[in-house]
């Protein structure tokens, strides 16, 4: 029997470590959506990106997940499914209005979590309540002042549809991989999302090898920035901030992939995205209100 290796002592809780863990986090999260439109444009298909994006962080991320049990690996692929279909829907979305109101959509998951818990019997707060009143009616103005670019109703559906399966993926994660190392559990994500795109890329004739420096240059990029860096960034900031704090930070996510679409893809926000995206971040940070303390009982919570 082999023993799982030895886990290092917690490091010392930095809260500018943190911050700057966290900001990192949400801007190289934040390309995913640039980086999507730009596949498209150097002549490379979507399922084909993900599929060599998500190749190349397994091949370098699965020797690394050592000392881990069968039953830690199938509950990694199973949570790593959830996420592949999220994906699906997000670039699905991508290839049909534009990356800032894609990234708007998927900041709904807050909201999505808080239903979700509801409907498997946590009873939410006000505050949570308030919360998911405020994604919604976001949502509605996304949807009904859509912009020149943004007025697909499936694409803003498939961007609604990515929010939903990304709070499924979420607390699917909570509850499954607690204790699970961040790496080991990327690795087995990144297998089964490589593993599902590769298919549909067979399936649908794309599959291929990249032929030309800038094709290579976007998945590179793609396993890089919204991957390798962002999610390693992220359970930093985590450890040095707590989950609650970090999600404020991570509604810069959106805005940062507004302003980079503005930058690098010319694209320019509607006024349903600019209105409804206001409210959907606004939910997104309501969300993470913490819980107020009960008079003569003693708080616990997890740095």
């Amino acid at each position: 029997m082999t023993l799982p290796p030895a886990r290092p002592a917690p490091a010392p809780v930095n809260v500018r470590t943190g911050l700057l863990l966290g900001v990192t986090s949400a801007l190289t999260f934040s390309t995913l959506g640039v980086w999507g439109k730009l596949a498209g444009q150097v002549g490379l298909e979507s399922f084909n990106a993900l599929a060599w994006r998500f190749g190349m962080v397994a091949l370098l991320l699965l020797p690394l997940s050592r000392g881990l049990s069968g039953a830690d690996r199938l509950r990694m692929l199973g949570v790593g499914t959830v996420y592949a279909a999220a994906t699906i829907c997000y670039f699905g979305a991508l290839g049909r209005v534009t990356a800032g109101a894609t990234g708007l959509l998927l900041y709904l998951a807050p909201a999505f979590v808080i239903l979700l818990a509801w409907l498997s019997g946590r009873t939410p707060r006000r505050t949570q309540l308030g919360a998911v009143t405020l994604g919604s009616v976001g949502l509605a103005l996304v949807i009904g002042l859509p912009g020149p670019a943004d007025r697909d109703p499936a694409g803003l559906l498939l961007g609604a549809g990515a929010g939903v399966l990304y709070a499924a993926y979420l607390l699917a994660s909570e509850r499954l991989l607690g204790g699970v190392p961040a790496l080991a559990s990327t690795a087995h994500m990144a297998l089964v999302a490589a593993l599902v795109f590769t298919a549909l890329a067979a399936g649908g004739g794309t599959l291929g090898v990249p032929g030309t420096a800038a094709q290579w240059g976007v998945i590179a990029a793609m396993a890089l920035l919204p991957t390798l860096i962002a999610v390693p960034a992220l359970y930093g900031a985590v450890r040095h901030l707590g989950a609650a704090r970090t999600s404020l930070l991570g509604t810069l996510e959106p805005l940062f992939t507004l302003m980079l679409a503005g930058a690098v893809l010319g694209e320019r926000p509607g006024p349903g995205v600019v209105l409804g995206g206001a409210l959907i971040l606004a939910g997104a940070a309501l969300a993470q209100w913490p819980a107020r303390s009960r008079p003569g009982r003693a708080v616990s919570g997890r740095r």
